[in-house]
């Protein structure tokens, strides 16, 4: 009985801890032209992504912005490209910090990158459904996955409006939406 009863006071400051954690994630809105998205940054699980976001949210970088890839059935990508397809400069690439533990569910936020691991700057996509392939699975280039950092929280009705708007071949670029979906701001809340 002593040790049961040691053992849950010594998990509650755990609990206490992880919740107010969870309590400190911040909150962005992505206000588009086709409605707002309220996303959670994950700073307890991807502090070095939420940080590299925020970043760029502080900065006012995202204004302006459009999603550039939607594909139906799979997620909406932004961040780095303006309505005419000109890529924006950023800030240097960060370490990938994909987990097994945050998979790359629909609702979810995750880092764009290229085929290099630790590749990620400003680009990030929307998860659209259960995107199981993206999950970090191993160390190797293949298997290493996208870094999940936050979620949907208000909005996912928004993501799944720009999620069937038409799209094209622009400047080389597949899967352009033809009517930009503009970020005219991303703000703290």
């Amino acid at each position: 009985m002593r040790k049961t009863l040691l053992s849950i006071l010594l998990t509650i400051p755990l609990l206490v801890s992880s919740l107010s954690l969870a309590q400190d994630n911040p909150i962005v809105v992505i206000q588009t032209n086709k409605g707002a998205i309220t996303v959670e940054l994950w700073a307890d699980k991807a502090p070095i992504s939420v940080e590299n976001f925020l970043r760029y949210t502080d900065s006012n970088f995202f204004d302006g912005m459009v999603f550039h890839r939607v594909i139906p059935g799979f997620m909406i990508q932004g961040g780095g490209f303006s309505p005419d397809m000109v890529q924006k400069s950023t800030y240097d690439a960060i370490k990938n910090e994909a987990s097994a533990s945050v998979p790359n569910d629909r609702g979810t936020l995750a880092m764009a990158r290229t085929n290099v691991v630790d590749s990620a700057t400003a680009q990030f996509f929307v998860n659209l459904v259960d995107n199981d392939f993206l999950n970090h699975t191993d160390e190797t280039q293949r298997g290493f996955g996208y870094a999940v950092f936050g979620e949907v929280i208000e909005g996912m009705d928004v993501v799944d409006t720009i999620a069937k708007v038409e799209t094209a071949t622009t400047k080389g670029f597949q899967n352009v939406p033809t009517e930009p979906v503009v970020i005219t701001s991303a703000k703290r809340q």
